[in-house]
């Protein structure tokens, strides 16, 4: 990221996946967006997450941003929460890990251990 803009535009996208999954999202994908959050890359990590969930097409999933989550030490921090199942808390999770992320937690179910936050 290197200006205002393309965070607008990452917001934008992930309000219209937001628009788009509506009731029907099978899962929520929450990117903490604060400054630390920022800092240590989370708008990398939000625009890998989109560009995966787009590549794969998997339109049932809402992606939204919130502020800091309190764990600056773990940033990027990323929460999944999969229909009514326990919300998991990801740590120092760069765009790198991403597709794996993805393939593990959202479309075979297994959170990825080694990442989460304790």
């Amino acid at each position: 990221m290197k200006n205002l803009e393309e965070l607008r535009n990452i917001k934008e996208r992930a309000l219209q996946r937001r628009k788009l999954a509506g009731e029907g999202a099978r899962a929520r994908i929450v990117v903490a967006m604060g400054t630390t959050g920022i800092a240590a890359g989370a708008r990398d990590t939000m625009t890998a997450i989109l560009a995966e969930l787009e590549k794969r097409g998997i339109g049932d999933v809402i992606v939204t941003q919130t502020g800091g989550g309190g764990l600056s030490t773990y940033e990027p921090v990323v929460q999944i929460q999969i229909g009514d199942s326990e919300l998991v808390t990801y740590g120092n999770l760069d765009a790198t890990r991403v597709p794996a992320l993805i393939e593990s937690h959202i479309i075979n179910g297994q959170p990825v251990t080694d990442w989460l936050v304790k």
